[in-house]
This record gives C-alpha cells, sequence and structure tokens, in this order.
C-alpha cells in the first residue's frame, strides 16, 4: 500500500523547533527538506558516524538509545511526530552521540547540515530554540543518570508501571489494566537493565499480590499500596 505522502511544509511549522517562521519562510525551508521513509526496525544513523544533518519525525515513533561494549542498550528517549533529533552535532560538527532507530514506520524531513546551519545564519531566532530544546534534553538525561545512580531496579520499574496504569490504565473489577507499549527486554533497555530482571521483579510484584501479569497484559491489583512503595523507598 502506497503511503500518502505528508506535505512537508506542514511538518515544518508545526515543529516546535521552527514554531514563529512566516509561511514563506517556512516554504523556503521546506524546499530545502528531503523526505526520507523508514521500515520498523531500521536504522536512521548509528552512533559515531558522522552527522549529515537534523530529522525530523512527520510520522511514526524513533527510539534514541546508546549501546555499551557488551551490547547491552540504553534507551534514552522515544520521539514522536513534530519533534527533532541530534540538533547539537548540527552545530558542532561532532558525530551521532546516539543512535536512532524506528521503533514502527516512520516518515523523516531531513534537512542537510549545511542547508540548515546556513538557514540558522539567516534566522538566528532558530539556533536560539535549539540552544532551548538541547538544554531540554540535557535535564532529562541527567535524570536519566540519576535514576540510574540512586534508584534500584525495583524501583524504577514500579514508577514506570505506576505512570503506565495512571496514563493508559483502565479501571475494570480486576484493578487497572494496561499493556506494556513494548516487549520485558524493551522495557530492560528504558530502565537501564536486563530482560531477566524486569521479568523477576514482575514476578515478585505479583507473589506480592500487588499485580496480575500476563505477557504485556498488566492489571494493578492495589494502586495504593504499589505507590506507595515509591514512597517509602
Amino acid at each position: 500500500m502506497t503511503v500518502p505522502r505528508i506535505d512537508l511544509a506542514s511538518v515544518l511549522a508545526k515543529t516546535p523547533l521552527l514554531s514563529g517562521l512566516s509561511p514563506s519562510e517556512t516554504q523556503l525551508l521546506a524546499a530545502r527538506t528531503v523526505r526520507k521513509l523508514f521500515s520498523a526496525g531500521e536504522l536512521l544513523f548509528s552512533e559515531g558516524e558522522p552527522c549529515n544533518g537534523l530529522h525530523i519525525i512527520a510520522r511514526g515513533k524513533v527510539r534514541i538509545f546508546k549501546t555499551s561494549m557488551s551490547g547491552r542498550e540504553q534507551v534514552l528517549a522515544l520521539n514522536g511526530p513534530g519533534e527533532s533529533i541530534a540538533e547539537l552535532p548540527v552545530f558542532d560538527g561532532g558525530p551521532f552521540p546516539a543512535s536512532a532507530m524506528a521503533v514502527e514506520d516512520a516518515e523523516i524531513a531531513f534537512i542537510s547540515r549545511r542547508d540548515f546551519s546556513a538557514y540558522c545564519m539567516e534566522h538566528p531566532e532558530v539556533a536560539l530554540k535549539v540552544l532551548s530544546v538541547v538544554g531540554g534534553r540535557l535535564r532529562r538525561l541527567v535524570g536519566i543518570i540519576e535514576e540510574l545512580s540512586f534508584t534500584t531496579i525495583r524501583q524504577r520499574l514500579i514508577a514506570a508501571l505506576v505512570k503506565l496504569a495512571q496514563n493508559e490504565g483502565k479501571a475494570t473489577d480486576r484493578g487497572i489494566e494496561f499493556h506494556l507499549p513494548a516487549s520485558h527486554q524493551e522495557l530492560a533497555n528504558q530502565l537501564g537493565t536486563v530482560r531477566e530482571l524486569i521479568s523477576r521483579n514482575l514476578m515478585r510484584l505479583q507473589a506480592e499480590g500487588l499485580l496480575e501479569v500476563n505477557a504485556r497484559e498488566i492489571v494493578v491489583k492495589d494502586m495504593k499500596e504499589l505507590s506507595a512503595l515509591l514512597d517509602a523507598s
């Protein structure tokens, strides 16, 4: 099935990084923008590769991650439509600091490093917005470091379950039901651990009567008590 083409100017206009540009300015930048398609599981770029330009997600989701020497992954972010990726190396000329992979079929609006740098020279307000975006991501990375340094796997897992229950859960006679948005392996990558420990801690929480676990289907039996475990930690 042919994927309908997304209007690139519309994508750029809805991107926070480029908000505030006039329609004519957006059209000029769209003329320098290329449409790229990626299948689920396909890499947009790999950590250490030279940065060739700015990627803006028009459709789909993209996972940003780093890989250790042993092959273990740490997910840094999961980005969706309207978000830009890897802005910093566009300016400093360095390589991509992390890898990016399409979680699902994705469409990317791509602007070459040369064209985007030239555009920022013409529109300094865009460069200031880049600084704001990079600053926000730095704060999130500091938060990830704090979590990995000062919390246990159990605490990180409980925090993730509580957040999912609050945002995605449906109240039923059994409790609050929701589905994990990813596999145990993917959840392990996001929480900085390995799949076996995620499965083991889920089973432990189930044995304690706090959860029912059936593959990716989760039922929180006692939300108040589960949340209290975070307050007590």
